[in-house]
């Protein structure tokens, strides 16, 4: 029975993540490990819990009944292990972090130094991703998200406020006429980010009237830098964050356009399962953050 519990988390790992090699991935193991656990764990309980074949691995119904309740066993335990580490005072553990990959450069990666000589017990597993990722899949603790929220079973902490701005660059400006209504926007070659959360309407507002323009140009990217280099070399006109582009307005690389007219506001968020105790790691590592920002912007 002692196997058994110590199979749990590998098991819901495997349920989780939908294979073997995904899960053990997730795990540090490796795929046969992962297997000879589950195949161990099928013998001591004396059922097959998974069908296999060589392209899919499904859960048996008796599967099905067992992992919710390894699931809530799992959590529990982790619920436990987090308490407990509040008593410790000492935060450990590895930290999982998803954030956006050029906000991870800009503004994580350039304190990670500090944070881990500030916090020796914790190892940090970083993943750069613009898209938005199943962080319970992914047994993320925490995630950073920037602009609207989806509504989800996720908390969130607001760490920042977050500006955006029109601009493009002066040789674009040059050769092309500058834009003094968000609706001349329409004539212009306008430089898209395709996981842009709002949708795919640039708003624009003044007197708090607004103006909504669905940008057209050809070139769709999923990452905010790709964006500003193609800005700098006078591709076209787009709408980026201020953390990503002050720099290029500073120096004049880059100049803001309809400044008569607001962007909807947004916000850089931390966002974490719902969990009764926050681990210790999560919440030293928010508080972090935090401050780091807020110096700033």
């Amino acid at each position: 029975m002692k196997d058994c519990f110590s199979a749990i988390p590998v098991f819901v790992a495997v349920v989780e993540c939908g294979s073997f090699s995904s899960a053990a991935i997730r795990l540090g193991m490796t795929k046969s490990a992962v297997s000879k656990r589950i195949s161990a764990l099928e013998d001591n309980l004396s059922v097959r819990l998974f069908n296999r074949t060589t392209r899919k691995l499904t859960l048996t119904e008796p599967g099905e009944r067992f992992s919710d309740y390894a699931r809530n066993a799992l959590t529990l335990a982790e619920d436990g292990f987090s308490e407990l580490s509040a008593y410790q005072g000492k935060p450990k553990g590895t930290l999982k972090i998803n954030a956006p990959m050029t906000f991870s450069r800009l503004h994580l990666v350039p304190h990670i130094k500090e944070f881990l000589e500030s916090y020796p017990d914790i190892h940090i597993s970083l993943s750069m991703n613009d898209a938005i990722v199943d962080m319970i899949e992914g047994a993320f603790d925490v995630g950073i998200r920037i602009g609207e929220l989806k509504n989800s079973s996720l908390i969130a902490r607001k760490l920042s406020d977050c500006q955006s701005v029109l601009c493009a660059s002066p040789s674009y400006i040059a050769t092309n006429n500058k834009p003094l209504h968000p609706e001349e926007l329409l004539k212009h070659n306008c430089i898209y980010y395709s996981l842009f959360q709002a949708g795919v309407e640039w708003t624009f507002y003044k007197n708090r009237k607004p103006f909504k323009v669905e940008p057209k140009g050809n070139f769709i990217v999923n990452n905010s830098d790709a964006i500003a280099e193609v800005l700098l070399q006078g591709l076209g006109i787009g709408q980026l964050p201020t953390f990503i582009v002050s720099d290029y307005l500073a120096n004049g690389t880059l100049i803001p356009l309809l400044p008569e007219y607001t962007l909807p506001d947004h916000a850089i968020y931390a966002v974490y399962p719902e969990r009764k105790h926050l681990p210790e790691k999560v919440r030293v590592f928010i508080e972090f953050i935090q401050k780091k920002l807020s110096t700033e912007y």
